[in-house]
């Protein structure tokens, strides 16, 4: 369950992880730029939201290697004080039935889930490790006592993959099946604001998603067709929309995190949002944390890209932060472990040493 390569491997790994992730958000942040140039757009929130993320993700690396069990608990209870006592997590107007507000709720207790479990499975006291599962499990109850029923069914899925990642060896399937579920769900959105699904099909998901939502994908998919490689422009759709613009109070964004990528930054903003969220896994994949950890945490985050791919969450920064902050735990090395391989290997040198 925990990693048996030696420190320098470990290093290694980290390094490579770290290397990727700088590549990554770089790009997301330059191209943002390079895209609102062209077309007179306004990059201040894609940039606010990579800030966020290397920001979450410092913290998390810090923090995890501090106190790998305090930490996250810490931010678990603080995820569910936020989402008690901020109930309007949407910065713009909000709509009849505000779209942005249930998605960053779900995404805020999916993301505390994620972190308690995390805790649980980096605690060595068996009653410390129950103590925190059932703060996971309450937070799930939380999110059905709010009534968002999308927030349930992620934590409850984050809840269930955790538990169930302590009997799985090889964190590479894991991963990988993470990736596959993110990818899916990708594809049914696509499919969606493509008209491509069968009738059938598309009649519940307009009574689950609300006309006015596909309308939204739709748009964005049409403004996407427009420029293929730069997009209109970051913070453009909600003046280009038609769905948007007749909307009498209107947050203008298409609630697709992808979907608003495509429309706003062509495909290579599609390209380099799927680049940020495989780094995340990847930095997982890679991870000395013990599996477990690992998988939640990918867990959590493969519901936070679902929640992301039918609403506008990413557009939150406490969502941001959250996430990196939790790639930033499930990755982080604890200095006591560190401490004690070193000095396991400097025994391990003495006694080849040694006559």
């Amino acid at each position: 369950m925990t990693s048996s390569a030696g420190p320098q491997e470990d290093g290694d790994r980290r390094n490579v992880s770290d290397a990727a992730g700088v590549v990554v958000l770089g790009a997301c942040a330059a191209w943002s730029l390079i895209s609102a140039a062209m077309h007179d757009g306004r990059p201040e929130g894609v940039l606010l939201a990579i800030l966020a993320v290397a920001a979450g993700y410092a913290a998390g690396r810090i923090g995890g290697a501090l106190l790998p069990v305090a930490v996250p608990c810490v931010a678990a209870l603080a995820g569910v004080g936020l989402t008690l006592t901020v109930p309007h997590l949407s910065p713009g107007p909000q709509l009849v039935t505000p779209l942005g507000h249930a998605g960053a709720t779900a995404a805020v207790l999916t993301l505390a889930t994620g972190a308690a479990c995390c805790a649980a499975w980096s605690a060595s006291a068996p009653l410390l490790r129950l103590v925190l599962r059932l703060l996971a499990a309450g937070i799930t109850v939380t999110a059905a006592v709010l009534g968002s029923t999308s927030g349930f069914v992620t934590c409850s899925a984050v809840l269930v993959c955790s538990l169930s990642a302590g009997h799985l060896r090889h964190r590479g399937v894991g991963i990988a099946g993470l990736a596959l579920a993110a990818a899916s769900v990708t594809g049914l959105i696509w499919a969606v604001a493509g008209n491509v699904v069968p009738g059938g099909l598309l009649t519940w998901l307009e009574g689950q998603l609300t006309g006015h939502r596909i309308q939204l994908w739709q748009d964005a998919l049409h403004l996407a067709r427009e420029d293929l490689a730069l997009g209109v422009g970051p913070g453009r759709f909600g003046e280009l929309s038609s769905t948007a613009t007749g909307t009498l109070l209107s947050d203008g964004k298409p609630h697709s995190a992808h979907l608003q990528q495509a429309a706003e930054q062509g495909v290579v903003g599609v390209l380099l949002l799927a680049a940020a969220f495989c780094w995340m896994l990847f930095a997982l994949w890679r991870t000395a944390r013990p599996t477990p950890v690992a998988l939640t945490a990918g867990a959590a985050l493969t519901a936070l890209a679902a929640i992301a791919a039918v609403g506008n969450a990413l557009s939150f920064t406490t969502v941001s932060v959250g996430a990196g902050l939790l790639a930033g735990l499930a990755t982080a090395r604890p200095i006591a472990v560190e401490s004690t391989q070193r000095e396991d290997d400097v025994r391990t040198r003495g006694d080849q040493l040694a006559p």
